[in-house]
C-alpha cells in the first residue's frame, strides 16, 4: 500500500499499527561463544551432562555460571535421555568399613567388551575408593588369578600397599594365588554379599561411566588399540574429567589437596577456581 500513492501515515492508521513497528529492522545478534563451547563440548564428550560441561569450561579459564549453561543447554536441545530412576532396596547394608583416607580401600572389578573381529576384551579396573583414582585398567583376552595379582604387584610398587581391598566372589579374587599375595602383603580382602553388586558401589559407578562414555561409544578394531584407548581414557578420567562427588575436582587434584593437607576447593563455591586443561580425550 505504501509507495501506490499512500502515505505512511495514513496507511499505518488505517491497519492500526504503530509506525514504530514498520519501520523496525530486526537485528541479527552475533552468536554468543558460550554456545559455541557448549556444543563443541558436548561434541567431544557426548555423555556429559550441562553440570559437568560446565565444570569443563571453568576448568578451560571461562568465568560462567551454571544458570546460563543450563539455559543454553535446554535452548540447544542437548539433554541426555533419563535414565529409569532405580528402585530402593530395603535390605540395603554397606560392607565396613568404609574408606577414610586415601590408600586405604581400593576395589576392583572385571569389565568385558568385544573388538570388531569379535574378540572378547576382559578388563580389570582397580580404583582408591577414597579418592575415586583409577589406579589400573588392564586390557587382555583373558586374566587368570595370576594376571590379577601381577597387576596388584605393579600398582602396589608405584603407590604403596592398601589395608583393605573389596571385591565379589570371583573365581579370580578367591583364588589362592590372590588370597596368598593378599595375606604375605598383609593386605585384608573384604568380599561383598553374592548377587549384592551395590556393596561395591565405587567400582560398579567407575566400571558404568567407562561403559557408558566410552565403550558404549566406540569399537577396537584390536587389542592393542583397546588398550592404547582405555589408558588414554584412564588418564583423562584422573586428570582432566570433573567428577561431581569431589565438588567437581579432578580425582588428582583431589589426592593431591589431601597430599598437601589443604581442604579440596568446590568450583561450585569458589567461581576463581579456575584451573588449567592438562590433558583431552577424544572418541575419534
Amino acid at each position: 500500500m505504501i509507495g501506490a500513492g499512500v502515505s505512511e501515515r495514513f496507511s499505518c492508521a488505517l491497519l492500526e499499527l504503530e509506525r514504530k513497528s514498520y519501520r523496525y529492522e530486526r537485528r541479527e545478534r552475533a552468536p554468543d561463544p558460550i554456545s559455541e563451547r557448549i556444543k563443541e563440548l558436548a561434541l567431544a564428550y557426548p555423555r556429559f551432562g550441562y553440570r559437568r560441561i560446565w565444570a569443563m569450561l571453568r576448568r578451560a579459564g571461562e568465568v560462567v555460571n551454571i544458570k546460563r549453561v543450563h539455559r543454553w543447554w535446554k535452548k540447544l536441545k542437548l539433554q541426555l535421555a533419563r535414565k529409569r530412576p532405580k528402585r530402593r532396596r530395603q535390605d540395603v547394608q554397606m560392607i565396613v568399613p568404609k574408606a577414610e583416607k586415601a590408600n586405604q580401600v581400593w576395589t576392583y572389578d572385571f569389565v568385558f567388551d568385544q573388538a570388531v573381529s569379535g574378540r572378547k576384551l576382559k578388563m580389570l579396573t582397580l580404583v582408591d575408593e577414597y579418592t575415586r583414582e583409577c589406579l589400573a585398567v588392564e586390557v587382555a583376552s583373558s586374566i587368570t588369578a595370576r594376571g590379577v595379582r601381577r597387576v596388584l604387584e605393579r600398582v602396589c610398587r608405584e603407590r604403596g600397599c592398601p589395608q583393605m581391598i573389596r571385591s565379589d566372589n570371583g573365581s579370580e579374587f578367591i583364588a589362592g594365588a590372590t588370597r596368598e599375595w593378599l595375606s604375605a602383603n598383609n593386605i585384608q580382602p573384604m568380599f561383598i554379599a553374592p548377587g549384592k553388586p551395590w556393596q561395591n558401589g565405587k567400582c560398579e559407578s567407575f566400571n558404568g561411566k567407562l561403559r557408558d562414555e566410552l565403550l558404549g561409544q566406540r569399537w577396537f578394531s584390536s587389542m592393542w588399540e583397546a588398550r592404547v584407548v582405555i589408558e588414554s581414557w584412564r588418564k583423562f578420567y584422573n586428570t582432566t574429567r570433573p567428577h561431581s562427588s569431589l565438588g567437581y575436582l579432578t580425582p588428582a587434584e583431589f589426592a593431591a589437596s589431601l597430599a598437601s593437607g589443604s581442604a579440596a576447593t568446590k568450583l561450585d563455591h569458589d567461581p576463581t577456581a579456575v584451573r588449567p586443561k592438562t590433558l583431552a580425550f577424544h572418541l575419534g
